[in-house]
């Protein structure tokens, strides 16, 4: 219901007392044309810029809610004869409502309140405002700052309007995240989906697309690509139909000119509702922030030409003059939320836990721990119980060293976007040859290390070097964190996990300690097949920040020692994970 006392804006008032048209108004395959005298033809595409009207005498431009408006402001003043009134008065009916909810949500903000027949969690109550304010505006950014539940509302919003198939492009390091976050909370209405929920009633059928080459794809709720494949379904994917498209870390499409980002602008105009995710919404550089919202909303910052000419230093300069004021403008339109951390600080825990499941090269993998095949078939054969253990121990180290190093490269794209969107992060892990990895992959970013190979001055010298912003990234030894005093980090990251729940406390009170204002965002980068789920489970007993989005608790003695215990089960789980690979 539109109430709250919002009227109106003048330039949607239906034109009165004409004397004269310039011209006609038709609508032709979800464009509007305009067919009329020079001055009006001429005014329309400086209004409308790109305009694809060629020559005199015709303007043709896309319809959506945003020209509708404009349109009708031109009318104002050039009376057109609407050819397609029928259509007109539809669309622009829609627009006039359009407008006024979001003047409403804009001012009022609605909560949505996610129904628990269609989704598996509860939100926080800026959690439900993101939700209200994709329901309203179906093409915009969702820019919350970095682990504030964009995925939690993006899921939120699909499961509550059921909007299937739903296309989500995520990068390649996220596609398991995303997957399991599907399974985990969404819920599927058979009834309005009879056709592909014939193999389980609640459940929602998730596809990864897989490959360059197209195929045929199965009946599925989700579509689940990453953005390095765009370019071979380029002509697939806007066929198939799709009620909502997710552009996860939408900067990923912030250089245009590549087949990537062509792939996603066709894939953009095939659907109605278009959403991207990104913690890092306003670039300085402005032909980023205009690629970005290009692939949103069409020429919603105009083209090229005119933004550079007014948002930035001249034509082709592509530095924004003043990125506060776009960005509030683009919240003004609908097409932008963004909320920080310090603006929802009331409703987050102090301490906040996720489990983030990436993605591991599952080749490189089984080639690493190969070595230890052997040594399994061995384990059967040994009587002897302290040489028995030692073998397990062997395997399970080596395995644990594999899994680190087969996911490194995913921690880095993981820490990258981090960093790019200006957090401050420490970066935990335990084998030598993953810290190499990190240091390699990660040395644009000046990290920092504090590790078993560096003396004490050295350590000294990385801890300064953070702590004055020489540096957001230190690396940290898993057995190493003890005393450090790093509270400046805005997230904790477990790049390899232990065993012990103790030693994760002690890694995430580096930087939840006094003096610390802000609530830290703690992730544990788990992947699959490899020894991480084992471990994760061995943790999970009593320590649960392996559940979601969760307040602190702290790891008691007792739950050590049972977690010790626990362990040593899982291990046995490790072994036979490796059977399982020689077989």
């Amino acid at each position: 219901m539109i109430d709250k006392g919002i009227v109106l804006p003048d330039y949607l008032v239906d034109p009165c007392n004409i004397n004269h048209y310039y011209g006609e108004l038709i609508y032709e395959d979800n464009y509007w044309v305009i067919e009329g005298e020079p001055v009006v033809c001429q005014m329309a595409k400086k209004l409308f810029p790109g305009s694809s009207g060629k020559g005199r005498g015709k303007a043709k431009f896309p319809a959506s809610k945003r020209t509708m408006g404009d349109l009708n402001w031109l009318m104002l003043r050039y009376p057109l004869k609407i050819r397609s009134k029928k259509i007109w008065d539809e669309k622009f009916n829609r627009t006039k409502e359009h407008i006024i909810k979001r003047e409403q949500i804009n001012n009022f903000p609605v909560k949505i309140e996610p129904d628990p027949l269609y989704f598996k969690a509860i939100l926080k109550d800026f959690q439900k405002e993101g939700v209200g304010y994709m329901l309203q505006n179906q093409r915009a950014l969702l820019a919350d700052e970095m682990g504030l539940g964009k995925t939690v509302e993006t899921l939120a919003l699909i499961s509550q309007t059921q909007s299937y198939p739903a296309i989500l492009v995520v990068p390649p390091h996220l596609r398991t995240n995303w997957i399991k976050e599907i399974k985990k909370f969404s819920i599927i209405d058979s009834k309005l989906h009879n056709e592909i929920s014939i193999f389980d009633e609640d459940s929602p059928i998730v596809h990864e697309i897989k490959g360059l080459k197209p195929y045929e794809l199965p009946k599925a709720h989700f579509y689940v690509i990453h953005y390095l494949l765009l370019r071979g379904w380029n002509k697939v994917l806007p066929k198939i139909g799709a009620k909502m498209v997710i552009f996860d870390e939408i900067q990923e499409l912030r250089h245009a000119g590549t087949l990537k980002y062509s792939a996603a602008s066709m894939l953009s105009a095939s659907c109605d509702n278009v959403y991207g995710l990104s913690g890092t919404p306003i670039y300085n550089h402005g032909g980023e922030i205009w690629n970005v919202m290009n692939i949103i909303d069409y020429h919603c910052l105009g083209d090229w030409d005119s933004f550079t000419r007014e948002w930035c230093y001249g034509y082709g300069s592509d530095i924004v003059v003043d990125p506060a004021l776009l960005g509030e403008h683009l919240k003004r339109e609908g097409l932008l939320l963004r909320r920080t951390k310090k603006e929802v600080l009331k409703e987050l825990p102090p301490k906040r836990r996720v489990v983030q499941h990436i993605d591991q090269d599952e080749c490189l993998f089984k080639q690493l721990i190969s070595k230890t095949f052997d040594k399994v078939l061995q384990i059967d054969k040994i009587d002897d119980q302290f040489k028995k253990g030692r073998l397990i121990r062997d395997i399970v180290n080596e395995t644990r060293r594999a899994t680190g190093i087969a996911k490194a490269p995913h921690v880095c794209d993981f820490v990258k976007a981090l960093l790019e969107a200006g957090e401050k992060v420490l970066l935990f892990a335990y084998h030598h040859d993953v810290m190499d990895i990190y240091e390699n992959l990660l040395q644009n970013y000046n990290p920092m290390f504090i590790t078993g190979r560096q003396n004490q001055k050295e350590k000294d010298k990385a801890v300064d070097n953070f702590m004055n912003g020489s540096s957001n990234l230190c690396c940290i030894s898993l057995r190493a964190a003890a005393g450090l005093n790093l509270q400046r980090a805005s997230i904790v990251i477990f790049g390899e996990l232990d065993w012990s729940p103790a030693i994760h406390s002690q890694g995430e009170d580096r930087a939840h300690r006094i003096g610390q204002i802000d609530s830290i965002l703690c992730y544990y980068l788990v992947a699959s097949g490899g020894s991480d789920e084992k471990i994760q489970e061995s943790l999970g007993l009593k320590v649960s920040q392996f559940v979601g989005l969760m307040g602190d608790e702290v790891v008691s003695e007792k739950d050590n020692l049972i977690a010790q215990v626990k362990a040593k089960e899982h291990m046995m789980k490790i072994i036979e994970l490796v059977k399982e690979k020689v077989a």
